[in-house]
Formats: structure tokens, C-alpha cells, sequence
């Protein structure tokens, strides 16, 4: 790998940005309330299983770890996320003491510390926390093995592209990325046609096993749910521009402009001509490489006919930022830290003072109020059941922070809800009860009721009445967010 940067003299800026940083991230981890998916993992491990409709069930075993140990409040699964990604913190560390020394290993880890990708890892519970530990995990162990083809770390190798899998389904991409190193390394393909890969391979599928023996008792709804739908979309190569762009947009938010800039700068080859001596290029660098360019380059490639999210490149960041860390020169790691150091004050601004609404239920400001308010309505109507239908977020909220209530989802008029409906598939014994239907509102200006036309609540119910909504405010008396309230009579599941 080539070395073109410099010692950073004047450090200072740098280290205490990132200390600056790190600090905000902790604050935040006690300041910062239960978000929608927080919730949604949540009620994962509430109900243990080899899987789950649309995730494997790693999240939900990290979720039961720390609850089981903190308890069950916002700050233990904060905890668990914050935990997790200094392991996987960590273990980008121990990887990148394989290709880097003295300052610029410092450096490799600024530049990981100063990504907004690390923040959202430690503030919001989604699979891809545990994913990138196993993935960094799986980094490490795939090295040991080519560098000291010592079986013991060709089976840790399976084991732990195992256990990425079980923390999310593309976790099976390094499984392709090994086998796209092995195939096109001469020195290395000894091992694709040896005991080696097979190896990988055969302890790989043990230990997802779990997860496919859920997937064929359930008709392997959760590989469809994850797979069918978007292969049927992507495959139809409908051109649309703005989904490049807003992926492109998430992107330079996730790892922040500079640090983007440099990556797609360094893996198209412009000025570092790295794809020009493709046959001379090191065995790390090649490592580096096959676990980067094809996940970056193969999301931006989709994202010319699908909206890509915002965490599925992240992955690819681990051996990227490895990679690009030598061509970072101290002017570029002052802007990337100041950057990231304005994002996260603007951050925590937000979080203390919800300046901006945020026009979505993706929030976690409001829900342990929303939770009061209808534990009140719920005093008046003691026997009905409570249920919402925003694919799982209202009412995973209200599971955690009611926890006295059994909350259901949109599939008691007809909808799915995700791992709500795999709970509660069968929903006859609620025929003929009441119920509370709430409904969040994201744009509002009218804070009373709304004449809304509710055709399924008509349908599954046999009157339908709207009571007073909820109507959260800030500490200055400002609107936030809206409720809409519904009680429903006579139940008719269908």
C-alpha cells in the first residue's frame, strides 16, 4: 500500500475533536430516547426464537444479554448498542494493526471514531449492530487464515461468517467476497480447491442451521420477506436517477464528505492508479479490496433502479477506511473531524431541544408521553384491546413502555406487522371485543379531531368513534406530535 501522508504535527485539533466526539456520543447514549426500532428489537427478545419474520435472531440475543443484566429500560438497550460497537470498535483496531503502524493505525481509527456510521451503531438498535461486530470479527479471522492457513482459523473463519449471518442475511457476502480472493489470487487458490473453503463452508452452514430450520418450519417467509420483492423490483432495470442520488446522499452523512470523497477517489482509481498493476498488488491489499469495492460499487450499481438504505453499505467501511488511510493527509483529517465534530453538536442540540420537528414516527421524541396518554384512555375502557398500524412502530413503543398491555399491530384489520403477525397469527380470540385503534399523525396543523375515512376499521369493527386525539407538546408550548384515537366496538376477524 502506498504511503503519502504525513505525521500530524499540529495534533491537537484532531485528537481533541475526536475526544470531543466520543464524549457527545456517550451524553447522547443517556439523553436520547427509545426509537422505533429500540422498541421493534425489543419485543425480539421478548420472544426468543431461531429467527424472526424479517431478521435473524442475533439482535434479539444481544437485547436479552444486557436486559437480563441492566433491566428492562431505554438506557439497557442503549447500553447494548453502545457495548457492542465498542467491541466492534475495538476489533477494527486489532484488523488494522495488520496493514498499519505507528500514526497512521491512529489515524485509521480517528477516521472510524469520526463517522456518523459509529453513532448511529451506538444510539439505534438495528441488526447491523451486531452484524458489523461479526463482520469485523470475520475480517480478522479471514486473514489469520490466509496469512497462516492454520486450520483452527479457517474453522473460526466459518464460524464467524456464522454468526454475521445469524446478525444479518448479508453477512452470506463474505462468503462470496473469500470466495472472489481465493479464485483470483494465484497465491491463494490453493485454498479454494483445498480442504479450506470447504471447510469454511461446512461450519458456516452449521452454524446458520438454526436459522434455516426456522425459515422451513415457516415456509421461508423470512427469505422471501428479505429477498422476492426486491430482486422482482431491481430486476425490472427501471432507471431512477434520485434513488443514485439519495444514496449518494446517505453516504456522504454516514462516513461524513471528506472521508467519501477520499474512499470513491482512491476505489475508482483516480490518482492512485491502483486498478492499473491489478496483477502486482499485494495479498493485503487484495484482501482489503475484495471485501470493499464489490459490496460499495454493487449497492451503487442497484441504486440506479432501487432505493438503497442508508446501513447496508456500512460493512464495506471497515476494510475501506483500512484502505484508505494511508493517502489522509492532516488537512483532510482536520476537516473530517471538524465536520463530524458540527454534526454531532447539531445532534445532541436536537435531542435537548427538538428544534426541528421531525415529520416521521423515525424519532425518539414523544413515545413514553404517548405511552402515559393512553394508559389514561385505556382507565376508561379497562377491557379493550390496543392496537396501531404503522407497519410495527406505534405499537412496538407502546409494548415497551406499557408493559402491563398487550399491544397488536395492523393485522387485526387485514395487514401485516411483521413479527407482530407471527406472534399473534392467530387473532380469533379477540372476536367480538372492543378495542383502541391509534393513529400517528405526521403532518398535522389542525390539533382536533380529523375526518379521516377509516374503511378497514369499518370493515374488521362494528362501529367506529373518534375520541379526543393526543397531542404532545415541547417545552414551549409548540405542537409536536399528533395522535388520532378511535374506539372500536365488536371485533370481526376475517
Amino acid at each position: 500500500m502506498n504511503n503519502t501522508s504525513i505525521p500530524f504535527a499540529g495534533f491537537n485539533v484532531v485528537l481533541w475533536g475526536i475526544i470531543a466526539i466520543v464524549l457527545s456520543r456517550l451524553v447522547l447514549m443517556f439523553a436520547i430516547g427509545m426509537m422505533p426500532q429500540d422498541a421493534y428489537y425489543f419485543l425480539y427478545s421478548e420472544h426468543l426464537d431461531l429467527s424472526f419474520f424479517d431478521h435473524p435472531p442475533m439482535v434479539a440475543i444481544m437485547l436479552k444479554f444486557f436486559t437480563s443484566i441492566f433491566g428492562v429500560n431505554v438506557l439497557a438497550i442503549k447500553l447494548a448498542n453502545g457495548i457492542m460497537t465498542i467491541g466492534t470498535t475495538l476489533l477494527f483496531y486489532k484488523l488494522a494493526k495488520e496493514f498499519l503502524q505507528g500514526f497512521q493505525l491512529h489515524n485509521a481509527l480517528y477516521l472510524w471514531l469520526s463517522t456518523m456510521m459509529v453513532s448511529i451503531l451506538s444510539l439505534i438498535t438495528t441488526p447491523d449492530v451486531p452484524l458489523l461486530f461479526f463482520w469485523a470479527l470475520s475480517m480478522i479471522c479471514i486473514y489469520r487464515s490466509i496469512t497462516t492457513n492454520h486450520w483452527k482459523y479457517w474453522l473460526l473463519t466459518g464460524l464467524a461468517i456464522g454468526m454475521t449471518f445469524n446478525s444479518k442475511y448479508t453477512g452470506v457476502l463474505l462468503l462470496g467476497g473469500l470466495f472472489g480472493l481465493l479464485l483470483f489470487s494465484k497465491q491463494l487458490r490453493k485454498y479454494l480447491l483445498g480442504y479450506q473453503f470447504i471447510l469454511v463452508f461446512v461450519v458456516f452452514c452449521i452454524t446458520i442451521s438454526p436459522v434455516i430450520i426456522w425459515n422451513v418450519q415457516n415456509d421461508w417467509i423470512s427469505f422471501k420477506f428479505q429477498s422476492s420483492d426486491r430482486v422482482s423490483d431491481i430486476s425490472k432495470f427501471s432507471l431512477n436517477l434520485k434513488f443514485f442520488i439519495g444514496t449518494i446522499g446517505t453516504q456522504l452523512f454516514v462516513v461524513l464528505p471528506v472521508l467519501f470523497v477520499m474512499i470513491m477517489t482512491l476505489l475508482t482509481g483516480y490518482k492512485t492508479k491502483i486498478w492499473r498493476n491489478i496483477r502486482s498488488l499485494s495479498i493485503k491489499t487484495q484482501f482489503l479490496l475484495w471485501f470493499s469495492v464489490p459490496i460499495l460499487f454493487g449497492f451503487m450499481f442497484i441504486s440506479l433502479f432501487y432505493w438503497v438504505k442508508l446501513n447496508w453499505m456500512m460493512p464495506a467501511y471497515i476494510t475501506a477506511i483500512i484502505l484508505i488511510t494511508p493517502y489522509f493527509t492532516r488537512n483532510l483529517m482536520k476537516h473530517q473531524v471538524l465536520t463530524s465534530l458540527v454534526f454531532h453538536i447539531a445532534f445532541m442540540i436536537q435531542v435537548f431541544y427538538y428544534p426541528v420537528s421531525i415529520q416521521s414516527d423515525d424519532t425518539w421524541w414523544g413515545w413514553k408521553e404517548l405511552a402515559t396518554e393512553v394508559k389514561e384512555i385505556k382507565t376508561d375502557y379497562p377491557n379493550d384491546f390496543i392496537f396501531s398500524n404503522d407497519g410495527y412502530k406505534t405499537s412496538a413503543e407502546l409494548n415497551f413502555f406499557l408493559r402491563s398491555e398487550k399491544i397488536y399491530s395492523g393485522n387485526v384489520i387485514g395487514k401485516h406487522g411483521l413479527q407482530f403477525s407471527m406472534i399473534d397469527s392467530d387473532l380469533s380470540h379477540l372476536k367480538g371485543k372492543n378495542a383502541i385503534f391509534i393513529d400517528s399523525r405526521k403532518r398535522f396543523d389542525d390539533l382536533g379531531k380529523e375526518d379521516i375515512p377509516q374503511p378497514l376499521l369499518n370493515q374488521y369493527f362494528e362501529s367506529v368513534e373518534q375520541l379526543s386525539p393526543i397531542v404532545l407538546f415541547n417545552h414551549k408550548g409548540d405542537a409536536k406530535r399528533k395522535f388520532l384515537v378511535y374506539r372500536l366496538t365488536n371485533y370481526r376477524p376475517q
